[in-house]
C-alpha cells in the first residue's frame, strides 16, 4: 500500500483531523505524490505505519487498501479487527461507511454499537433503526433481536 486517505489515516492513528493536517503541514506526515489523481488529499502510509493504533498482520494491508477504496465487504472487515482490539471509535467510521451501502452485518453491528454505547453516544432510537434495517435484509442475528423486542 502506497497511501490512505485523511479519514482513514484519522481511524488508524487515531489523532484528529487537526492533529493530521499539523503533522502535513510540518512535514511530519507526506502526502501521496498523485493526489490529483484521486480527487482528495492522500496520505504516504509509509508515514504513519508506525503510528497505527492496531497490530495489523500482512494481509490487513491489503484490507485497509481495499476499505479505503470503498470495498463494503472489507470496510466491514476491517470495523471487525478495529473492535476486536478495543477502537470501537475507528470501527464505528467503517462500519458506517459499510452500512450505508446495505451491508446488513455492518448495520447489525452499528445497531449494537448504538446499543451499548460502544465507540459512540448510546442510542436507542438510532440502535434500533440499524438492526431493523439489518433484519429487513435478512441478517439472522438482527431478526431475532427485534422478534424479541416484539415479544416483550
Amino acid at each position: 500500500m502506497q497511501h490512505v486517505s485523511l479519514q482513514a489515516a484519522t481511524t488508524l492513528t487515531e489523532w484528529s483531523m487537526r492533529t493530521i493536517r499539523r503533522r502535513l503541514a510540518d512535514g511530519t506526515l507526506r502526502c501521496a505524490a498523485d493526489n490529483e489523481a484521486y480527487h482528495k488529499t492522500m496520505i504516504c502510509f509509509d508515514s504513519i505505519k508506525h503510528e497505527i493504533c492496531v497490530a495489523l498482520a500482512p494481509e490487513d494491508i491489503e484490507l485497509i487498501e481495499s476499505a479505503d477504496a470503498g470495498n463494503v465487504t472489507a470496510q466491514n472487515d476491517l470495523a471487525l479487527l478495529f473492535l476486536e482490539q478495543n477502537k470501537p471509535k475507528s470501527a464505528v467510521y467503517w462500519l458506517e461507511l459499510a452500512a450505508k451501502q446495505q451491508a446488513a452485518d455492518a448495520m447489525h453491528l452499528l445497531g449494537n454499537c448504538y446499543l451499548t454505547g460502544n465507540g459512540l453516544a448510546k442510542d436507542d432510537n438510532l440502535a434500533m433503526m440499524w438492526i431493523a434495517k439489518a433484519a429487513s435484509l435478512g441478517h439472522s442475528i438482527a431478526l431475532s433481536q427485534i422478534q424479541s423486542i416484539h415479544m416483550n
